[in-house]
């Protein structure tokens, strides 16, 4: 696995961890859930019972950390008197679900803390700052989740734990130099030919291990990716010249044509509908007059 595999995913597409709740839970309680955001638990001590409508129950008998990239119903059952204690952070996502970390990831995530050393570090700073009155708490525990989130993909890919879609293709030894390149500079014009090089393969062993290892031909992926990344820079009140530039297409207009084919609408539209007002928009990609916060 290329050692900057994440990289170019996590520098387009970053996670944005918000801290909820820390301390014991008691008896049975739901977990928050908020609109298209995910969650993650740290549970750290004493036991629990998690449970789902559409996934089987989850019995944590010993520390555990618990990620959920997509909103899913889930509750907890610990001792009544007792409790388990817990560090839960609710994790935003932008332009989910396009979003490729999203698309990439189950519905859950579990991993003991026995199974992850290289985590404990974090996992004892994040316990620390939670629990200290001190300035600062929350926007570093935030910080510190983001830093787990990523140490919990790293493990992801290390342990080759994804055997189909994009993290699997990350860890894959060839596809994996095709794909972060392609990542890391999707401006580019990237070709079959020149993918391909990138692997080490040829042309068509390369499309068969891609079509199989990720699930989707290789033009299909480029374009979900592309288009992803669009939105996302939209959602950054981007000029539309500088994303069509950026995402790999040769104007404003190619883009329009592919936001249209793909989704439907214009990226105008596209942006209206998602309740942003963050960009002033001219077809010719001029900056915007006025700024908000996505």
């Amino acid at each position: 696995m290329n050692a900057d595999s994440l990289d170019g995913l996590l520098r387009n597409f970053a996670v944005a961890p918000s801290l909820i709740h820390f301390g014991p839970l008691c008896g049975e309680f739901a977990a928050t859930l908020d609109g298209d955001h995910g969650n993650v638990h740290l549970i750290h001590g004493g036991w629990a019972d998690v449970r789902h409508e559409e996934l089987p129950a989850v019995y944590i008998t010993e520390p555990t950390l618990l990620f959920y990239p997509r909103p899913l119903a889930h509750w907890f059952v610990t001792d009544a008197q007792s409790g388990a204690d817990f560090l839960c952070a609710t994790v935003a996502f932008r332009v989910s679900p396009a979003n490729p970390i999203v698309q990439a990831l189950p519905p859950l995530v579990a991993v003991t803390l026995s199974s992850a050393p290289e985590m404990q570090a974090t996992i004892d700073l994040l316990f620390a700052e939670a629990s200290a009155n001190r300035y600062g708490r929350k926007a570093t525990v935030d910080r510190l989740f983001e830093v787990l989130l990523t140490q919990l993909l790293r493990k992801v890919l290390n342990d080759g734990m994804m055997s189909s879609g994009m993290l699997a293709g990350l860890a894959h030894p060839q596809l994996g130099k095709a794909l972060v390149a392609f990542h890391d500079a999707p401006g580019q014009a990237w070709t079959l030919q020149k993918l391909a090089e990138m692997a080490g393969m040829s042309r068509s062993r390369f499309s068969q291990v891609f079509k199989f290892t990720i699930g989707e031909t290789v033009g299909e992926y480029l374009v979900g990716w592309r288009l992803a990344l669009a939105q996302e820079l939209l959602r950054r009140s981007m000029p539309l010249k500088h994303v069509a530039d950026k995402a790999g297409y040769g104007s404003p207009l190619a883009l329009t044509r592919a936001f249209r084919s793909r989704l439907g609408v214009s990226p105008r539209d596209w942006l209206q509908s998602e309740g942003s007002d963050a960009i002033a928009w001219n077809q010719t990609g001029a900056a915007p007059s006025s700024r908000a916060s996505a």
